[in-house]
Parts: structure tokens; sequence; C-alpha cells
């Protein structure tokens, strides 16, 4: 994978990863642009000990344009969008919408392809390949970064989650603090360290592969389930065998094992109603600078799609109180994912 790394018109950085290390980048971005907003406020709310970002510039971001008017897709002609180039594999650049900027952290897009109408299961497995090694290079560059506590990979899908681009493409964030969902699985995995030993997803994956009811798919390296106590209708985790804090950390042949994997899952999800489910696959990792040790990378994807024309909204007992329901049993789940055909 050749990376090669350029600055857009407005200085923010676009990094090209090519799976051909003959590609040349040598084109500029030529438009006239504004500069980037400010950084977003970061605000303490003592009830929850969270805290929120309020980025007011975000309401002027681009909203599901025209596919003429895509800014991810390739510049062609007088077409001139975030990427100069006429065609590329996978591109990285800096949000120039950001939820996090400057010293309290970065927002990133990940470019999965150049074509507009495609999706993540049609890519090619070598090209989920492309974008797992990505990733990791993001990962490992932006925890070097001062201020950054914790690197969130993800990709969203589908207007229902919503999505305001189309084009295949995911997100990187770079929080100035460590996420309270984060938190809450690092003081259960203290607790279950403290009191058995081990670590708290590694025994679960242990348990989850010994049980076999819940698994979808698995190799030599990874394995994808429901787990037990899944809370959406229809939640997938992929993790690898060996316990690792973040992508940065995988061996490259732990990243080859995971891209196939990565790719039938998402193709078992839209094949349960041979409908295109809305998701989120997030990558989950352990903190920058803190407790390395108790986390263990994985990928969690969740859709809120249960039925056909049917969608899980987070209504009052869920948004409001987090007390969940599923409407769908984790073992009826993972026998309908493992019954697609593919």
């Amino acid at each position: 994978m050749k990376r090669t790394s350029t600055t857009m018109a407005d200085g923010r950085e676009l990094i090209y990863f090519d799976e051909h290390d003959d590609a040349v980048r040598a084109m500029v971005d030529s438009r006239e642009l504004p500069p980037p907003p400010p950084p977003a406020q970061l605000r303490f709310d003592p009830l929850t000990e969270d805290w929120v970002a309020v980025a007011a510039h975000r309401q002027t971001r681009t909203f599901l344009p025209p596919t003429a008017e895509c800014p991810l897709c390739p510049t062609k002609g007088a077409f001139l969008t975030e990427v100069p180039a006429d065609d590329y594999d996978v591109v990285v650049f800096e949000n120039r919408f950001p939820s996090f900027s400057g010293d309290a952290g970065r927002c990133e897009v990940v470019v999965f392809s150049p074509q507009h109408d495609a999706s993540f299961k049609e890519l090619p497995v070598s090209r989920v390949r492309t974008v797992l090694g990505a990733m990791a290079d993001r990962t490992a560059e932006l925890s070097a970064q001062p201020g950054v506590e914790q690197v969130f990979c993800f990709e969203n899908r589908g207007v229902e989650i919503g999505v305001t681009l189309h084009h295949p493409h995911g997100q990187i964030y770079a929080y100035p603090y460590v996420t309270p969902v984060t938190r809450r699985y690092l003081e259960a995995a203290r607790k279950f360290r403290d009191e058995h030993g081990g670590n708290l997803y590694g025994d679960l994956l242990a348990r989850e592969r010994a049980d076999g009811s819940r698994i979808v798919a698995s190799n030599e390296r990874w394995t994808a389930f429901v787990p037990y106590a899944a809370r959406w209708p229809y939640e997938i985790h992929l993790a690898p065998h060996r316990q690792v804090p973040d992508l940065a950390a995988l061996t490259e042949a732990e990243l080859d094992a995971c891209a196939p994997l990565w790719s039938e899952i998402t193709r078992r999800l839209d094949g349960l109603f041979d409908l295109a489910m809305p998701y989120i696959a997030g990558w989950h990792q352990a903190p920058v600078h803190t407790d390395r040790d108790l986390g263990y990378l994985h990928l969690r994807l969740i859709s809120s799609r249960r039925a056909p024309g049917k969608l899980k909204y987070l209504a009052g007992s869920e948004s409001a109180m987090g007390a969940w329901v599923n409407d769908v049993a984790p073992e009826q789940a993972a026998a309908a994912l493992r019954a697609v055909s593919l």
C-alpha cells in the first residue's frame, strides 16, 4: 500500500492510500475555499460527567446532495470536489465540518471507493483490506498527536441512521477525552480483572466461541458473533482471537484475515431482508494513554431495522433512561444471519 500526503486548498491534510506502488498523486486542489471553521466548544455536564462538543458550524454542512454534486466523488473537469484526483483507491482527509479540531481533537473522512453508487458490502476484499490499513495508519498517527485520548473509526450507513452523504465512506474521530461508552466498559473490565483475573472481553469472546449458538462466522484469527445481551435487533461483534488495544497493534496476517469477515458480515446483514440495512459499524479501541491493558479491539456493527418496513426507535426507555429492550432474541438473530445465502 502506497501512502501519499498532500494539502488541500484551505490547508487541510489529504492522504491517498493506493493499492499499487506506481500510483502518482500530483494533483493540486485549485478550489477557492474559506478558512476552516473555529474549533468547537467543549462543555462539561456535571450531572453525567460527560463532555459535549458544541459545533454550530456543522449546521451548514452538505446535506444529501444530488450525485452530480457529491463532494466525495473524484474531480472531473470543471467539477471540483474534496478529492482533486480523477481516480483513487482509498482517500482520507480532514473533515471540512469537524466536530473536533485544533487542540481539541480531529475529525477525518475515509472514502472507500471512487464509485458513488457503491456500498461497503460490494467492495472487493482487497479494498476492504486497504480500508483497514488506512484506519490502522490513522489510528497510529492520530494517537501520537498531543491532546488525543481516544481514536474511533466508524461507518454510518443509511438515512435512517442520519447519513448526509450517500457516497461510501466512513469517519475517524480523535477525541480529546475518553468517551462515556469506553469509560463504562473499562470500569467493568477493571472490576472483572480484580475479581477474576484476565480480560473481560477476552473471557466473553471465549464463552461465545465455546457456546457457538450466537456465532455468525469465523476463521483462524477472528470470530463474528451476536452478543448474549445484544441491545439492537441485529448486532454483530467482530473480534480478533488475540487481545490487542487497537487497529495499529494488529499484525499484517491479522489484518488480512479480518478483511473477508468484515465484508461477509455486511453482506449477511443485507441478505436478511434482501434490502440495504441501515447500520453503524464502529471499531472500539482502547484509550491512547490509559487502561490499554484492559481494552480489547473489536468491531460493533448495529442495525436499527428489526423487520422489513420496521425500525427500532430509541424512544422513552432507551433514550431517556438508557434501559434497553430488544425485540429480537440474539440466538434468533444469529441463526438468521448464518442462514443468509451469500
